[in-house]
């Protein structure tokens, strides 16, 4: 993909996520099973950076859980925080910041720190092209301490026949076909409006090649979340 057509697609999924950060939250008011069950693996005493935080439910199910630790969550949609601030549990050591992902680099938002558990849930699927993933994976790899893990979950949306009814061609948004990647899709949304926004489709295998190529090792793999069970391709990933 080139970085171009790149660029014009995280600025649809920016102005997607601007746009409707109060129709999203509201569908958004509690965690997928497949979340739930990775927060309860986090140790109460530890430092927790939460990339695409959004409305900030993870914290709230953290404190839940007893967590006692340092908490950061990131966004960038401002929408999505100010709904996150809202709810901030009192009595933690917790902040939430805005933060592109796609930036090239973190450092002037984030200071140089490493956090023993980083999340990424219903994330990495925003963000288009190998190299900005790549890249992306690659700055997490920074900032998680080498003794730490990465909880990640991408969108297997193509499991659902009332999702899959959500496709809309690449031409809607003045995009050839040849200008995406294998497994790129445009998706509608149409509470408060209409929108559309990208999702990338990865399977197990591509999930292994980009930790590969990011400085990671995969330890886990299982499906979760929907009707079926099998709506969140989750990973558990290490530092090599």
């Amino acid at each position: 993909m080139k970085p171009e057509i790149a660029q014009k697609i995280v600025h649809l999924n920016h102005q997607f996520y601007q746009s409707f950060a109060t129709d999203f939250s509201e569908t958004r008011g509690r965690l997928q099973s497949g979340v739930l069950e990775t927060l309860e693996r986090i140790p109460s005493e530890c430092s927790v950076l939460d990339l695409g935080c959004g409305n900030g439910k993870v914290l709230s199910q953290l404190a839940e859980n007893g967590f006692k630790g340092r908490y950061l969550g990131t966004d960038f949609s401002l929408g999505l925080l100010d709904w996150a601030a809202r709810d901030t549990p009192s009595g933690l050591q917790s902040d939430f910041i805005e933060l592109d992902l796609t930036a090239p680099s973190w450092n002037e938002i984030l200071p140089p720190c490493s956090y023993d558990v980083i999340c990424c849930f219903a994330t990495l699927h925003h963000i288009p092209s190998q190299k900005l993933r790549i890249a992306l994976c690659q700055n997490i790899r920074q900032y998680l301490a080498d003794n730490g893990t990465l909880y990640l979950s991408v969108w297997q949306f193509i499991r659902s026949e009332r999702l899959k009814k959500k496709i809309l061609p690449w031409d809607s948004v003045g995009i050839k076909d040849d200008e995406v990647d294998e497994g790129d899709y445009l998706l509608d949304w149409r509470r408060g409006g209409i929108g559309t926004r990208y999702v990338h489709l990865y399977d197990t295998d591509e999930l292994h090649q980009l930790a590969e190529l990011s400085g990671f090792k995969v330890t886990e793999s299982f499906d979760s979340d929907g009707e079926g069970g099998n709506l969140g391709l989750y990973q558990v990933w290490e530092p090599l």
